[in-house]
């Protein structure tokens, strides 16, 4: 692509020529990561030094950008596909993934109705009713009913959906007037993505009831607590209309006890919603799949398939019970988008599911996953990271300046350096300084949390590349750092 060719912005050979040197720009980017530091080690502002402050009159050949990509950018990046990546939860990439990515950036459609694409809203529809047969999920979930499956950007826009048809389908029995009465409910190891939905959705902030949870219950919400909540509420003139509960917790995979809390949601008459984001993906074996035992009382349910089923962000499957509350809380239908299909009731606009207007092809990577790895390959992939993270609490526990926080129960486990004189900021220190220590190495990546008080370290296992081999080096890194930083206490 030289200066004197004309601009063809999707010429078919040079998408050809082009296309083929990006691909081999990643596969040897794939082939080399081990060798990056894991969490970048720039300083804020670093690239306004690199590039120009003005974009370029005349165009500049491929190879050039490229070079720019491996020199200037690939430093700022903190590497999410490196096998020594332990931080946060995984997003996962594969080659099928990146492929339905490719092929969705290639036929490039804006799928928000389904005039505009019919194959965009089919193959959404049916690859997501595959899930949730994987999964198990009641047929309520499943698209031949009132029900279905949409494809959000993220968790935190599935919570916010459901969020918003609940808050209208509540309103439109009590009165619209009644919005400052809403209560919403959770633990306080959910996802802050439900307060900005509330934020979002108008909910009063105290009308957020954040309900506390402590080791007793493995971090997991309590019947009991939340039962004497809403009846305080209900005593107190306000209406119930919201639960949500965690299968897989950020902080620890707690899981919430669903069928109890869906009773309790039952009788109270309020829209109970499942995040499963992350440990979800877990629940397609069948050794797993009890831990959303209580789903079939859930009003909707959610998980990451871009969190650890090898589909690329992003890709949030989100299953819902009754379509209509959706549709009737989202839907617009301006004058320039009516058509034959969407005014005789016979298809599915996803326009209505969600909050923007345009929607990408998603589905098509959900789909190639699937298709080219099959569910055996997926099921092993995901037990093979759950065996690494126990391979990686045993040898935490054989090191008894360490101890186990919270019981392992996927692929997360949640430790701590002990301090020895037992003091509680002290030992936050300690801890915090490990964590810093650790990962200025470049070597690995973890991250923290704090459990009642206590400052815990994470580490979470579902990098693609990651092996055996590499959780016993990140073990390494850790005690090594460890001794010297108890050589100064």
């Amino acid at each position: 692509m030289n200066r004197e060719k004309e601009l063809k912005p999707m010429d078919a050979e040079q998408l050809r020529e082009c296309g083929h040197m990006m691909v081999d720009f990643i596969a040897d980017y794939y082939k080399t990561i081990e060798n990056l530091p894991v969490l970048s080690q720039v300083q804020p502002g670093y690239l306004h030094k690199l590039l120009p402050d003005s974009a370029p009159t005349q165009p500049e050949p491929l190879q050039h950008i490229l070079e720019d990509i491996q020199a200037k950018i690939i430093p700022g990046v903190t590497h999410w596909q490196s096998p020594n990546f332990f931080a946060y939860y995984p997003s996962n990439s594969s080659i099928a993934g990146f492929l339905g990515e490719m092929m969705s950036a290639g036929l490039n459609i804006v799928g928000f109705s389904w005039i505009t694409s019919p194959a965009a809203t089919e193959l959404e529809m049916i690859v997501l009713d595959w899930l949730a047969k994987i999964l198990n999920l009641p047929e309520d979930f499943l698209s031949a009913g009132q029900g279905g499956g949409v494809i959000q950007g993220t968790a935190s826009e599935a919570c916010l959906v459901v969020l918003l048809a609940a808050r209208d389908k509540f309103l439109r029995k009590v009165g619209k007037n009644a919005l400052e009465k809403l209560v919403v409910y959770a633990s306080d190891q959910t996802h802050s993505a439900l307060q900005k939905a509330c934020q979002i959705a108008g909910i009063h902030p105290e009308n957020c009831r954040v309900l506390k949870t402590d080791s007793s219950t493995d971090y997991a919400l309590s019947t009991d607590v939340l039962s004497e909540a809403i009846s305080n509420d209900v005593a107190n003139g306000l209406v119930p209309f919201f639960l949500c509960a965690t299968v897989g917790t950020t902080s620890s995979t707690a899981v919430d006890p669903l069928s109890e809390l869906g009773s309790i949601a039952k009788t109270n008459g309020m829209w109970f919603h499942v995040d499963a984001a992350y440990a979800g993906s877990a629940c397609i074996c069948p050794e797993y799949r009890h831990y959303i035992n209580g789903v079939e009382e859930a009003d909707s349910f959610n998980m990451n398939a871009h969190k650890w089923l090898l589909t690329n962000f992003d890709c949030s499957a989100l299953w819902i019970k009754d379509r209509n509350a959706l549709v009737q809380s989202l839907s617009t239908y301006p004058e320039f988008l009516k058509n034959k299909a969407s005014q005789a009731n016979m298809v599915v606009d996803y326009k209505d599911w969600q909050i923007p207007l345009g929607r990408r092809f998603r589905s098509l990577k959900l789909w190639m996953v699937l298709r080219l790895y099959g569910l055996e390959n997926l099921q092993n992939y995901i037990r093979n990271h759950i065996n690494l993270a126990k391979h990686f609490e045993e040898l935490v526990a054989q090191d008894r300046r360490f101890e186990i926080v919270t019981p392992r129960k996927f692929s997360l486990v949640c430790f701590r350096l002990l301090h020895p004189s037992k003091d509680e900021a002290l030992a936050t220190k300690l801890n915090h300084d490990l964590l810093d220590t650790v990962n200025s190495t470049g070597t690995i990546y973890i991250s923290h949390t704090v459990l009642s008080g206590k400052y815990i370290l994470r580490f979470a296992v579902g990098a693609p590349l990651t092996e055996e081999k590499h959780v016993s080096a990140a073990w390494s890194v850790l005690q090594e750092r460890a001794s010297a930083l108890l050589k100064t206490v």
